[in-house]
């Protein structure tokens, strides 16, 4: 099949390899000149792991390409996916639906033929019957179908999850528009990976409720683990012990400085924003909000009092900055409300992240960025391990401790034990939960 995917950010061009990967043949529009021509080029302007391989395999293949020219890419196409940005809209947190319209509208003027939209940008409920609604009124003699099929996929592990899903989620309203999305997902429906097909809005709210689900999952193991700091629990231990009943399962369920990153601060904000336009309160949603900035908060205060209590002129290694690792994404991730914070409270940062620095440079302006983790710590008055990339969880920490002028580390992900980092010759530690 022949499909066009409007948008080649992170959701169009991972979707748009794998489609290819599959058989299918791919054209990703964009209208960012500099992006296409990198793609073109075979230069990814993302941090995905495998993701450059596959895209070049394809277009060696012959069944990928790039262009910004969307009445081109149209011709002969049998589904357009439309995968543009839904960026939080300012002074409310509801999601921005302008690229979404504008694409639809465009896409839908120079449409030929009956047309199949599949919209995979994650939208509010009601969207889809709204650009539905959009799309006839403008073009009234169109004829064409909608469905909603949105994207589940962890950055860092995107291929995987795309070739190996948990479930297609696929919202439809006619028999054609569901074979045809079947046709698309043959080859992962003939390896019996469950599709489940339902309405526009059902579809709509999967996407939102799955991920407002695991951001509480996430901000009720941090609350949990200051308690247990308070009463001398491990969080380690109680995760664990959650987590292996079947009704909860263990994934999301580790403590940490907070969540970030491109879906759950803004999906979380636009599903409590999608509540009051139906006049229904997500107040459980809302209390998450709430409680993961104070999370960040809260490792704020761990690292100063672990200072002493006073962070003037203290240098402070920060290991990691983006929201996870294995990605280069610095998308509301907790590191750009701690940093800025610990600037503010007089102390001097030097950061070590093996991909952040791409964005973080230009989001951290004040910190002084560092390839080497031991050069960064060289006379420094803690080490804060605030992202768990692989580089720093099998650190020398003996040398580590050797170069710092205070060996005080604030483990923030829980990499380490504290007996392991005080025989190493650190002289305090502190962790989550712990």
């Amino acid at each position: 099949m022949k499909l066009l995917i409007i948008g080649a950010g992170y959701v169009g061009l991972v979707s748009g390899v794998c489609f290819s990967d599959f058989g299918h043949h791919v054209v990703c529009v964009d209208k960012d000149q500099s992006k296409i021509h990198q793609l073109n080029q075979g230069q990814i302007p993302i941090y995905e792991p495998g993701l450059a391989d596959l895209l070049q395999k394809n277009v060696d293949a012959g069944r990928l390409s790039f262009t910004t020219e969307l009445s081109l890419a149209m011709i002969d196409a049998d589904a357009i996916f439309i995968a543009v940005g839904t960026p939080s809209r300012r002074g409310d947190g509801a999601a921005d639906l302008t690229y979404v319209k504008n694409a639809a509208i465009e896409a839908a003027s120079i449409a030929k033929k009956n047309t199949l939209f599949i919209t995979k940008s994650t939208v509010p409920v009601g969207t889809n019957r709204e650009l539905k609604r959009i799309i006839a009124n403008a073009y009234p003699s169109l004829e064409f179908d909608i469905a909603s099929n949105p994207e589940f996929l962890r950055e860092g592990s995107a291929i995987e999850d795309f070739q190996k899903p948990d479930r297609i989620i696929v919202g439809v309203e006619s028999e054609k528009a569901k074979k045809i999305i079947s046709e698309i997902y043959r080859p992962l429906y003939l390896r019996d990976f469950p599709i489940l097909f339902t309405s526009l809005e059902s579809a709509e709210t999967i996407k939102y409720a799955s991920n407002a689900f695991l951001a509480t999952k996430i901000s009720f193991i941090n609350e949990v683990a200051a308690l247990c700091e308070k009463t001398g629990g491990d969080i380690k231990d109680v995760s664990k012990g959650m987590g292996l009943d079947g009704r909860i399962g263990s994934k999301f369920l580790h403590a940490g400085p907070g969540y970030g990153g491109s879906c759950f601060p803004k999906d979380t904000s636009a599903l409590v924003e999608t509540g009051k336009m139906f006049d229904v309160e997500m107040s459980i949603t809302k209390s998450v909000i709430n409680s993961n900035e104070a999370t960040k908060i809260r490792m704020i205060d761990k690292i100063t009092k672990l200072a002493g209590g006073d962070l003037s002129n203290k240098l402070i290694t920060i290991l990691g900055v983006t929201f996870k690792p294995n990605t280069d994404d610095m998308r509301d991730a907790p590191s750009l409300v701690i940093v800025p914070a610990l600037i503010d409270l007089g102390a001097k940062i030097r950061i070590v992240d093996p991909q952040g620095y791409k964005e973080g440079r230009l989001l951290l302006k004040e910190a002084e960025w560092h390839d080497d983790i031991y050069a960064a710590a060289q006379d420094s008055n803690m080490v804060v391990i605030l992202t768990e990339w692989n580089e720093f969880r099998a650190l020398d920490l003996g040398k580590l401790a050797r170069a710092m002028n205070v060996a005080a580390m604030a483990d923030l992900r829980n990499i380490y034990t504290k007996e392991k980092v005080l025989s190493n010759g650190f002289i305090s530690y502190d962790s989550i939960g712990r």
